[in-house]
């Protein structure tokens, strides 16, 4: 349905950026604001950014666009 706009570096950028504002949740100042780290970490997983496709951004190289 959709194609993949991430590359594997961002992809993999933005699960560890979720895992780690997603940790603040459970440790360190243990805040709210951790679950933040959701939003990349989904996107991360799907590989479809809404933002870049607003922006008409895909940064997917070809051989890892999905059909």
């Amino acid at each position: 349905m959709f194609k993949t706009n991430e590359s594997t570096a961002d992809r993999i950028f933005r699960i560890i950026l979720g895992l780690v504002l997603l940790s603040l949740v459970f440790f360190g100042p243990k805040t709210n604001w951790g679950y933040i780290g959701i939003v990349p970490l989904l996107v991360g997983v799907v590989g479809i950014c809404p933002v870049y496709r607003l922006l008409g951004i895909n940064n997917a190289h070809k051989r890892e666009l999905c059909d």
